[in-house]
């Protein structure tokens, strides 16, 4: 009976049906693996929480939580930002620094400060408010004209006053300072050729010379009320930029002498000058400053430019001559000279 069932047992399969069955096993040993990580995926899936719903919770909470914050929630944030800056309470930190470094920033820079302060305060009690004390610097004097013209251009019809009354208004308000009345009461009479020399302190008051309106004469506007406008024959005035301590060199007063600068000499016929020297008096320098100086009157030279050509512009250049006097700056047209257009219509 054993034999028997032994015998069962061990069946016997031809040797081409062996290699199927082994092809079969491997067909399934290969399914079951595919089966067995879909398993796994699922389980990976399931296990997950759903990413998207827990976005939308967050972000149902924070709505929630910003309701009772004021709209524009990008300049609430920056606001708490800045405070935590300012003052971190978790941390105990200020600046995002502690204490220690924030004292010693303090006493640094409180340091600093101090010896700026002591240093600026030790500069000014060596410099003085009444003369300058370096001057090795300072350019030759620079001139200016009146009256104010645009771009330097004096443009206007003999016959058409409204082209020209603008000119008169500038003049005549710039020589109220120089009234004679005025000067007499607060300037005094000094002898002509030698310089007004005052000693003392430098910080006491210093008289100043007169130079009267009536110096300017027919450019005066006291003869005529037009200064020359009204007849095509404008006058010009000039004066030198103050500068503290000045003096002509060689004692030779500085002069001023206008011409055409390019083009006929021919379109500048005739000029007067005022006074008639066409220079500025010794008398009037040295220049002790605006604290001292109080009544100070810059000296005028007036141009009386009586014949002129008509009905083209003429450029003019007047200059300053003297010893030690620049005039030939190209990159500076003030410095010693002046250059303006002259266009009279008629």
């Amino acid at each position: 009976m054993r034999q028997q069932l032994r015998s069962r047992r061990a069946l016997t399969f031809p040797h081409g049906y062996r290699y199927r069955l082994d092809d079969q096993d491997e067909v399934n040993q290969n399914y079951l693996a595919d089966e067995e990580e879909e398993a796994e995926e699922e389980a990976r899936v399931m296990g997950v929480p759903n990413l998207e719903e827990e976005e939308k919770e967050e972000e149902q909470k924070e709505e929630e939580e910003g309701q009772g914050q004021p709209t524009g929630n990008t300049w609430w944030q920056k606001l708490q930002l800045m405070n935590e800056y300012l003052w971190d309470p978790e941390q105990r930190m200020s600046l995002a620094r502690t204490g220690l470094i924030l004292v010693i920033y303090f006493f640094f820079y409180a340091s600093l400060a101090a010896v700026i302060t002591v240093c600026t305060y030790t500069l000014f009690l060596t410099i003085s408010p009444y003369m300058p004390t370096f001057t090795e610097r300072v350019k030759p004097p620079g001139v200016m004209i009146r009256p104010f013209a645009h771009s330097l251009n004096f443009n206007f019809n003999v016959s058409e006053p409204d082209t020209w009354q603008h000119y008169v208004i500038s003049l005549n308000g710039f020589l109220q300072g120089y009234n004679d009345s005025l000067q007499e009461e607060m300037n005094v009479d000094c002898p002509p050729g030698q310089y007004f020399i005052q000693d003392g302190s430098e910080d006491e008051d210093k008289k100043a010379c007169q130079f009267k309106r009536s110096f300017l004469k027919n450019c005066s506007g006291l003869e005529d009320p037009t200064f020359g406008y009204s007849t095509g024959q404008p006058c010009i005035l000039l004066k030198m930029n103050r500068i503290v301590g000045f003096r002509p060199e060689l004692g030779d007063p500085v002069k001023v002498s206008c011409k055409v600068q390019r083009g006929d000499e021919n379109d500048i016929r005739s000029i007067n000058y005022y006074p008639e020297s066409a220079s500025f008096d010794l008398r009037y320098y040295p220049y002790y400053g605006k604290l001292t100086h109080v009544n100070y009157t810059s000296p005028l030279v007036a141009m009386h430019f009586t014949d002129v050509v008509k009905n083209q512009a003429v450029p003019v250049q007047c200059q300053l001559k003297g010893k030690g006097i620049i005039n030939d700056v190209i990159n500076d047209h003030f410095v010693g000279r002046v250059i303006f257009t002259l266009n009279i219509e008629t």
